[in-house]
């Protein structure tokens, strides 16, 4: 009996192949649009098990409107004195070195994050992102919805100040630690995906008013055509299984990353990015798929199967290798 104790006492071996750091990212902005800005920013850094080692939180002018102030509650009187961007760069980026940045969303904080270190002619020293939502997909926790709140309720954190970055980080650095030991203790291999950094910021602004969204699509990166894909189409993607080198993937709607971004991911992993809908397209990606567009439209009358862009971005980590002769 005291050795079956003693047993059940002894912690579980911590996977080796999990990271030795991560920095817990929120940032608030002026909105969601490619032209937005940050203008808080708040990192907690954790160690491997994920205990927190330290905490920085700094305010950061965006030079132009604040955007919705009745959510993060900044005005522009209280960024009229916050440093620069380029001013809080360098020191946001040791916060974020040699770790993997855990976010809500992370997919929205890192292109944030990416777009202002592009304006800055810099690069933020992140290589990896842990989504917590997909986190919590994989561990098939009981939510209600992907909610930050949720996910902290379910964890029994309280959350002090909604949309204000330091406690946000907060919230999820104490949702996240459980989270983590969830994961090594049943052997769930983390959704980890690669970062790629914006290589230049080339955008114009248009004379008068602009749009939401400010820039024209594109902006980020000299526009290109794309290689012919060398793979054979496999066919249409089946739910469960992974995407096969050669399928044929179309986008519809607004996207987290930039859309050439995601595009050169696709193809990067081997598939074929069309650029209209047709009844040998394998998949749609669209995170909006009751929006209306032609091309919703065409995968439900031949029958796409659509998926949203955050699994589309688990799904890119492991592409099936085309078949051989």
């Amino acid at each position: 009996m005291l050795e079956d104790r003693t047993t059940a006492a002894t912690p579980a071996p911590w996977p080796a192949a999990y990271p030795q750091g991560y920095a817990v990212v929120d940032v608030e902005t002026t909105g969601l649009a490619r032209d937005d800005r940050i203008i808080s920013a708040a990192v907690y850094r954790l160690d491997a098990r994920g205990e927190v080692e330290d905490h920085w939180y700094t305010t950061v002018n965006p030079e132009r409107d604040p955007g919705p102030v009745w959510i993060h509650g900044l005005t522009s009187e209280v960024l009229e004195g916050a440093p620069l961007f380029e001013d809080i760069a360098a020191e946001f980026a040791s916060r974020l070195a040699d770790r993997v940045l855990v976010a809500h969303n992370a997919v929205f904080d890192w292109s944030m994050i990416a777009r202002e270190y592009a304006r800055a002619k810099s690069q933020a020293p992140v290589r990896q992102r842990l989504c917590t939502i997909a986190l919590a997909k994989e561990l098939g926790l009981p939510l209600p919805n992907h909610k930050l709140e949720s996910l902290a309720a379910h964890f029994g954190v309280v959350q002090q100040r909604a949309h204000h970055a330091l406690d946000d980080a907060r919230v999820l650095a104490e949702a996240f630690r459980p989270s983590l030991h969830a994961a090594a203790r049943d052997g769930v291999r983390l959704p980890l995906l690669e970062c790629l950094p914006l290589t230049e910021w080339n955008a114009t602004p248009r004379i008068g008013r602009q749009p939401s969204g400010g820039y024209p699509s594109g902006s980020w990166r000299p526009s290109r055509k794309r290689p012919v894909c060398p793979y054979p189409n496999p066919g249409r993607y089946e739910e469960g299984k992974p995407l096969k080198q050669g399928m044929r993937v179309a986008f519809s709607g607004d996207t987290s990353v930039d859309r050439e971004l995601l595009e050169d991911r696709a193809v990067e992993a081997g598939l074929h990015v069309a650029t209209s809908l047709s009844r040998l397209t394998s998949l749609l990606v669209t995170n909006d798929p009751d929006s209306g567009t032609s091309k919703t439209a065409k995968a439900r009358q031949y029958g796409t199967p659509v998926i949203d862009e955050a699994a589309f971005g688990q799904l890119l980590r492991d592409v099936e290798p085309a078949s051989q002769g």
